[in-house]
């Protein structure tokens, strides 16, 4: 297969987890209402799949045969909507239908690792039938199979991960190795950051020396501060989603916060722009497959996720998102057609190389609140 050539939108993401001890957080809204963890339904995935199957997933994280071709196969239709833009702004659209059992219709939600544990707590996800996702649980990477806030795999399979670090124009940044140094003067109004408080914040503790296992909610917030301090200033130019793209092309900014699928194809289309692995380190995220409660069509969801975990089915889509793949065996059929792709480290990262990365430190309760406040207005103005 040949990598298609063309700008990939990634999505607003938060954190979390791949290798590794992962830790997670709460919404960044308040939730309310939803039955408990005791009351977890588990699929009933009886019978052959057929019918319809709905599916919301970020934008732009599919290549355009995979559907077609698992519709081909299965003769379940597929209507995939690309509705997840941000996990807390999806959680308030579906909250209400979830907290009545309702799911909008949909059997499939992609949302990142704090949000499905959410969402799991607060009952409005099924747990799986794995009798039905064989592929699933064979073919899982083993640095994902136990996550801390999902050890058993029980209601999450991860559909994407990836890194989070410095994507910079080589031409007009080339010094640009550090989180810090996105705070030298030399790059005032050339710089952005993620409007995404658990990719941002992180690693601007790292470049203040913080160890992120040892976190505290003073570290979080004198973090906010000195983000805050260099957006009054203009040394941060704005805060973005993934559309720092366009302003990295333009040369409007020329270092930012970014994540590495992005950057992977951008340099497809500009050899000047680069994702460079921060001194301080970078952190690590998954996006994961999950069956909400109210799932009209369970028994084809599972039949989806067990589908796309072929690595063949999974090469075909990694060779469009260009992100992390967490199926075993997709390297080795990539490299058979595109061997650049199979030997890139952005997409099949060794366990060197993501040596100095974290996850993003847990916050709960009040400290969430509060410095998700303080994020917000450090970021609004």
């Amino acid at each position: 297969m040949s990598r298609p050539r063309r700008k990939r939108w990634r999505p607003a993401i938060a954190l979390c987890g791949l290798l590794g001890a992962l830790v997670f957080t709460g919404c960044e809204q308040a939730v309310i209402g939803g039955p408990q963890t005791g009351d977890v339904q588990t699929v009933d995935a009886s019978g052959k799949p057929s019918g319809e199957l709905t599916i919301s997933n970020w934008p732009l994280y599919i290549d355009k045969e995979t559907i077609g071709d698992f519709e081909a196969k299965t003769g379940i239709s597929v209507k995939y909507i690309e509705d997840v833009n941000d996990n807390a702004e999806f959680f308030g659209k579906v909250q209400p239908q979830l907290d009545q059992g309702e799911s909008g219709g949909r059997s499939i939600f992609v949302v990142t690792d704090w949000m499905a544990n959410k969402m799991h707590e607060l009952g409005y996800l099924q747990n799986f039938d794995k009798t039905a996702m064989l592929n699933n649980y064979k073919n899982l990477v083993p640095s994902l199979q136990n996550p801390p806030f999902d050890p058993n795999r029980d209601y999450s399979m991860p559909w994407q991960t990836g890194l989070t670090g410095i994507v910079v124009r080589k031409d007009l940044a080339p010094d640009v190795t550090s989180i810090c140094d996105l705070f030298d003067p030399q790059y005032a109004g050339k710089v952005e950051m993620l409007t995404e408080m658990r990719d941002t914040v992180p690693l601007v503790m790292k470049c203040m020396g913080v160890d992120l296992g040892q976190a505290t909610t003073d570290d979080w917030l004198a973090a906010v501060a000195k983000i805050q301090d260099a957006a009054r200033s203009g040394q941060i130019r704005r805060f973005t989603g993934n559309d720092y793209a366009r302003d990295l092309a333009s040369g409007d900014a020329t270092a930012v916060i970014g994540w590495s699928g992005d950057a992977v194809q951008l340099q497809a289309d500009d050899p000047n722009i680069e994702w460079r692995m921060p001194e301080e380190g970078c952190m690590v995220w998954s996006d994961n497959m999950v069956i909400p409660v109210g799932a009209p069509n369970p028994t084809a969801a599972e039949a989806f996720m067990n589908y796309v975990y072929d690595p063949v089915h999974e090469a075909q889509i990694e060779a469009y998102v260009n992100y992390v793949s967490p199926v075993a065996g997709t390297k080795e059929v990539l490299a058979q057609d595109d061997p650049e792709l199979a030997g890139n480290n952005l997409i099949f990262p060794s366990d060197k190389f993501l040596a100095p990365c974290d996850t993003a430190p847990a916050l709960t309760g009040k400290a969430e609140q509060e410095v998700t406040q303080a994020f917000e207005t450090a970021v609004n103005g």
